[in-house]
């Protein structure tokens, strides 16, 4: 097969499929890892937060300001963006898992129009 033409349309279509799948699934990937670093910074500052005395001097960012805020309005944000993270990340886990299914039907379909599935043999 030298050119295009020669390959038939519905062979082309899941090729396309297949290409358009995986950039979805890099680009999910690095979502999920930006989401991943994020929760572990939310981790990190509300168990540094747990260290700081009580009535101690905290401040949090609001754009480009810094406002002097207490430990336990912080400490809720802080949690409430842990939840937050943490329910993107497991949607983002579930959403790769049925790409991961559909790639693998495509990459099976794409053989199979292919005529390149072999059977596995039962030893």
């Amino acid at each position: 097969m030298s050119g295009s033409a020669e390959i038939p349309p519905q062979v082309q279509n899941l090729f396309a499929q297949l290409q358009q799948l995986k950039a979805q699934m890099e680009a999910l990937g690095r979502q999920k890892m930006q989401v991943e670093a994020l929760l572990r910074d939310a981790e990190n500052a509300l168990e540094e937060l747990g260290k700081v005395e009580e009535n101690a001097l905290i401040y949090k960012n609001i754009g480009e300001l810094m406002i002097k805020a207490s430990k336990e309005e912080v400490t809720e944000d802080l949690a409430e963006k842990k939840e937050t993270y943490g329910l993107r990340q497991k949607t983002m886990e579930r959403q790769e898992e049925r790409g991961q299914k559909r790639y693998q039907q495509l990459q099976q379909q794409l053989q199979e129009a292919l005529g390149g599935v072999t059977q596995p043999t039962i030893t």
